[in-house]
């Protein structure tokens, strides 16, 4: 774990209101957005994989730890960020890929999955066991999710150890948070966690790390995951409304810890900075990444129609369509509606499933034959107002060159923006 990781959540328990964004996105242009950011803040950056997306096997993007540490780490590098400056986090490790095998099976699955991203290089670990298995008693109470983190934290720190003779990780615990992604079903308002179960989810890890001899690895836990009241569907935001969460606020001030927000995609400004003020120290964001990359690049190909001739365009739009409609895994379920309603949140859905279909050959030729086209055809400036108009500004002023790819990282980088906004208090928000 980097120092400035440390340093910042040091500083934000003394009181002086700084945060830090968490991005949790495999895209290989939102990795490329958030580590150029980084290096025009004078930042670190703090960069995620979730258990489901990453592992041993691969996971869904096909990636292991270890891969996806070398896709960002290379990045980085092409962006000028140095590695001291990069800190790789693992999202929601614990036995959730391999539930609907008996308990033991699942969690030896998840100390190997522990293992891995440890001995990758990854320093922020959220252990997340609160998902039950095939022989579990229901519900699981947190002194059986306690003691299977703890677990967990075992294994990683003997991984670390092992690679470098001593451990500095960083431990994320709990979990009652917003389903990763955004929600199923149409929301309306959400409850935050009850100060009383956030911190009696609190005490159940630390006796349980102390049973297993953790007592080391407890002294470096860093957040505490907790719904501050804040999610998603595919067409609402649930806003975060600070009185509601006062109460649950204030339970964690005095400890030597912050808490993580998960779910935070498409909050205001006011709200990001909000949270962050209200010791949510860690706000992590992935569909709001993707979603603006899709905004970036719909906007290219809408531009592409009016400079390319009709039979040369890449038909964006038109393609990631199709191949959705081919291979409805990654959407059905979560879009309602008649047909007119689901091909609109195919496309727009704050959900934003689009985000799974980028990697597909097809995809990814339509997005390779898009920059072409316009690098080819440069856009006019008045069509770059017509569709990117804060990025037209940026152009005009020149701090932002006209190419389609610059154009689509600076858009991503507008979400970055406004977190950067939220964790850099403004003076008034660090006196007493």
């Amino acid at each position: 774990m980097t120092d400035a990781f440390g340093d910042l959540l040091l500083r934000h328990r003394e009181g002086q209101g700084v945060g830090i964004t968490s991005v949790c996105s495999a895209h290989p242009l939102v990795i490329q957005a958030a580590c150029e950011h980084a290096v025009a803040e004078d930042a670190v950056v703090l960069i995620e994989a979730t258990s489901n997306q990453v592992d041993q096997f691969g996971g869904y993007t096909g990636m292991r730890p270890v891969d996806f540490r070398d896709l960002v780490l290379g990045i980085a590098e092409k962006a000028g960020l140095s590695r001291a400056r990069v800190i790789l986090g693992g999202d929601h490790l614990g036995p959730n890929v391999w539930r609907s095998l008996p308990a033991d099976q699942a969690m030896s699955h998840a100390e190997d999955l522990v293992r891995a991203y440890v001995e990758a290089g990854f320093t922020k670990i959220h252990l997340d066991c609160s998902m039950a298995c095939a022989d579990d008693r229901l519900p699981l109470t947190d002194e059986v999710v306690a003691r299977r983190a703890a677990r967990l934290a075992r294994a990683a720190e003997e991984a670390a150890r092992s690679v470098v003779g001593v451990s500095t990780l960083r431990y994320v615990v709990g979990t009652e948070v917003p389903v990763p992604g955004g929600a199923h079903e149409e929301i309306t308002a959400l409850t935050p966690t009850s100060p009383a179960a956030a911190l009696a989810t609190l005490e159940a890890h630390r006796v349980a790390f102390a049973d297993a001899g953790a007592e080391e690895a407890w002294s470096r836990i860093a957040a505490l995951v907790v719904q501050p009241g804040v999610e998603f569907d595919a067409l609402r935001v649930v806003d975060y409304e600070r009185a509601r969460a006062r109460e649950l606020s204030r339970a964690i001030e005095g400890r030597p810890l912050v808490f993580e927000a998960h779910s935070t995609d498409y909050q205001t400004t006011a709200n990001l900075a909000a949270l962050v003020e209200d010791h949510w120290a860690i706000l992590k964001v992935g569909p709001g990444l993707t979603f603006a990359l899709r905004e970036a690049l719909f906007a290219l190909a809408a531009i592409e129609t009016q400079i390319v001739p009709a039979g040369e365009c890449s038909r964006l739009p038109e393609v990631v369509d199709d191949v959705m409609v081919r291979r409805p895994e990654w959407w059905a379920g979560y879009y309602e509606g008649d047909d007119a309603a689901q091909r609109v949140a195919r496309r727009y859905s704050y959900s934003d499933r689009l985000r799974y279909y980028w990697p597909d050959p097809q995809v990814e030729a339509a997005v390779e034959r898009l920059m072409g086209n316009l690098r080819a055809f440069p856009p006019p400036l008045p069509l770059i107002s017509a569709h990117l108009p804060a990025q037209y500004a940026r152009v005009r002023d020149g701090s932002l060159a006209p190419d389609p790819t610059s154009l689509a990282l600076d858009h991503v980088r507008d979400v970055l923006r406004a977190y950067s906004t939220a964790c850099t208090p403004e003076p008034s928000r660090s006196q007493p």
